[in-house]
């Protein structure tokens, strides 16, 4: 069994410490790695509200000492502990984290522990508030703290039976370095990464470029310098801010064609946003045959569900129910015509490319057709010239097919075929961001209906086919 060193997790940029702790957590109780929260422990706190429970404690904390911090403030610990394969049960490891956080922590700070069973070896994740029970005091980290947890840990192996590195290694890699590229990027990393994006498109000046940035989601603000911001940023970014190459006056100058635009190095993956997914069906999952730990997880999705609902109809201005079902239906329409539209040119473009083939086909087999002709159709020169003679019978029976009585150039083609890849690719843009609001629109619509009930749902399929 190994455990890691103890990681302390703080607010960081852009986030309060209630949305710190809610991201920390969510993350270790992932249903589908816990058994549905079947494998999830928690000591002097719900587990289903421990985000909040840590966060009151914060505030009473300020509260009874008036001692208050900033961003680097340690909200809570983190651990990780690992079995080796087939030594023990799922919820063996999560009796033995329980007993490594209480001892560690000597009863004195709420913990959750949660085992996830995803991979081939069985681990915990253990989190523990930074502060105390009575909210006089916080944890402090000690120097030495990584010895301290390996000692405790391997007594517990000793105890349990488990076996322990013998010779661990020392001085490894930090947690970020370790990430990698799987890191959280900055704002201003994700807006240099917009900017090389566009850049690529080959904008025509500055204001071709903003325009590209705004449809990719960035308020632009202008001033001395120009500063934008991003979907669920808080404050703008300068541009003068984000390093060599991407000020204003550098941009023109690769925009004017006088240098070469070199992009960021580091490989910077976007990071999702938070998407609304639809309502569990709770009663029927359970009919299913689902369990009391299934229950308790769907219960508290549920909750963050349709909190998240609430929060789209709000900000999108759709708080009447008929608001909402014409923007959904308009999104929908909007969806379908882009996809009519993109799949008639995908089709064209499949034409085209058969039809060149057969063109170039046809010619390079005219004149051994001509001469099958003249030799009376002879078997004998069909049967040395047959490969030749087949290809030239299909691309004449295509051609007749089409009705065509004269052919195409293969230039007049290839153009053809240029212009109508240019469209598919202007319009795939738009194609994503309409369906991506239609699923949007159709996942709140569908929350919303589950929250009225059957009876609003049948008055809304009568007052349809009323209408029809």
């Amino acid at each position: 069994m190994a455990t890691t060193r103890l990681m302390p997790l703080h607010t960081g940029k852009g986030r309060d410490v209630g949305t710190a702790i809610s991201d920390i957590i969510d993350y270790a109780e992932n249903p589908e790695k816990t058994d549905y929260g079947r494998l999830i422990t928690g000591y002097e706190c719900d587990s289903r509200t421990a985000d909040a429970e840590f966060f009151f404690s914060k505030r009473q904390y300020a509260a009874l000492t008036g001692k208050t911090r900033g961003a680097d403030d340690v909200i809570a610990y983190h651990l990780r502990q690992s079995f080796v394969p087939g030594e023990v049960t799922p919820e063996e490891a999560n009796r033995i984290g329980c007993e490594f956080a209480r001892r560690f922590t000597n009863g004195n700070h709420a913990f959750i522990v949660c085992t996830h069973i995803d991979k081939h070896h069985i681990h915990n994740h253990i989190i523990w508030n930074s502060t105390t029970l009575d909210c006089t005091r916080k944890f402090r980290n000690f120097w030495g703290s990584t010895r301290a947890v390996r000692r405790l840990n391997d007594t517990l192996c000793i105890e349990n039976g488990l076996s322990i590195v013998e010779n661990p290694k020392h001085h490894g890699k930090s947690y970020n370095k370790w990430l990698g590229d799987q890191a959280k990027p900055s704002n201003r990393e994700l807006l240099r990464v917009a900017i090389d994006a566009a850049l690529v498109q080959k904008p025509a000046d500055f204001d071709a470029l903003l325009k590209l940035l705004r449809e990719a989601g960035y308020e632009v603000k202008f001033g001395k310098v120009p500063t934008l911001r991003g979907k669920n940023q808080k404050r703008f970014i300068r541009l003068d801010t984000l390093g060599n190459g991407y000020s204003e006056a550098e941009l023109r100058v690769v925009l004017s064609g006088e240098k070469a635009h070199k992009p960021c190095k580091k490989n910077v993956r976007p990071v999702p946003d938070k998407k609304i997914n639809l309502l569990v069906d709770i009663q029927a999952k359970l009919r299913a045959g689902k369990g009391i730990g299934y229950e308790r997880w769907a219960k508290v999705f549920n909750l963050k569900q349709m909190a998240q609902t609430v929060n789209y109809l709000t900000e999108h201005n759709l708080l009447e129910y008929d608001a909402l079902a014409a923007k959904t239906a308009l999104a929908t329409a909007r969806y379908n015509e882009l996809s009519i539209q993109i799949k008639s040119a995908e089709k064209w473009m499949t034409e085209i490319a058969v039809l060149k083939t057969q063109i170039i086909n046809y010619a390079k087999t005219r004149d051994t057709y001509v001469a099958y002709r003249k030799a009376g159709y002879s078997k004998k020169f069909l049967s040395e010239h047959e490969s030749d003679i087949l290809l030239h019978k299909a691309a004449k029976k295509s051609f007749d097919e089409l009705g065509m009585k004269k052919l195409p150039s293969i230039k007049s083609l290839q153009a053809e075929y240029a212009v109508l890849l240019a469209e598919k690719k202007a319009a795939y843009a738009d194609y994503r961001n309409a369906r991506d609001e239609m699923k949007e629109l159709l996942t709140v619509k569908a929350n919303v209906d589950h929250l009225l009930g059957p009876d609003r749902r049948e008055a809304e399929n009568k007052k349809e086919h009323g209408q029809r």
